[in-house]
């Protein structure tokens, strides 16, 4: 009985630890993945890369949630390029939805540190481990479009990355939100095109608990769409 009893605890908990693995980054694929996309992909398909950080750079000993617009597939990578580990010493950790997390893609997203949720019904187990990286200090990416929105409509914005930093607070006395425009110089981009990242004026945490759901969404919005507006001017759009 007492053997029984252990192999089923270490069942759980292998099963528990390889769950954990998966969402670690693996350093090889890791440091592979960052050169082959930053140094060959971004470098031979864009023709200019330019970052605008507005005198602001990311503070490497709290909590960061980046905020960006979402308007290509690209926009990832270029995320990545500008704030990843070479530049704030942190990764980028993605939360994405579940059909990006699916094959061979899936695959290497889990290994990269990305992770899953579902936007109609988020599970604990996922708002937790989100919560467990802005606790650590990590670097988590939110795109609060919740989709790729091609021709930057104006949409309403999802309500998970204000629960989830509000959850955060409980953990954590300094969070900071970082609203970000990405553009390119054409609506779908091509190759030898420029791509242009802005970073807007960053949001404390603590200055919005006041604020309901909505109110927060038109304020990071707004500073969004500033950003953005930014980055186009400097793509020549």
């Amino acid at each position: 009985m007492q053997t029984l009893k252990l192999l089923i605890y270490g069942y759980f908990n292998l099963k528990k630890k390889s769950v954990d693995i998966c969402y670690r980054i693996n350093p090889i694929l890791g440091f592979l993945a960052m050169f082959v996309t930053q140094d060959i992909v971004l470098s031979l398909f864009f023709s200019k890369k330019k970052i605008i950080n507005g005198g602001f750079s990311i503070p490497r000993n709290s909590s960061i949630i980046l905020a960006p617009t979402h308007r290509s597939r690209w926009d990832g990578l270029v995320l990545t390029m500008a704030l990843g580990r070479r530049v704030t010493s942190k990764d980028c950790r993605f939360m994405v939805t579940k059909s990006e997390m699916r094959g061979i893609q899936g695959w290497f997203l889990k290994r990269l540190g990305c992770f899953s949720i579902n936007q109609l019904s988020p599970s604990l187990s996922t708002l937790r481990y989100a919560i467990s990286l802005v606790e650590k200090g990590e670097q988590l990416v939110l795109f609060p479009e919740g989709k790729i929105n091609k021709y930057g409509k104006k949409l309403v914005l999802k309500e998970g990355l204000y629960r989830l930093a509000r959850l955060a607070t409980k953990k954590t006395k300094s969070i900071t939100i970082v609203p970000i425009g990405i553009a390119y110089s054409r609506v779908s981009p091509r190759f030898r095109d420029e791509f242009c990242l802005s970073l807007g004026q960053p949001i404390s945490m603590d200055d919005c608990l006041t604020l309901t759901i909505k109110e927060f969404n038109e304020f990071l919005n707004e500073k969004m769409i500033k950003a953005e507006k930014i980055a186009l001017k400097n793509v020549g759009r």
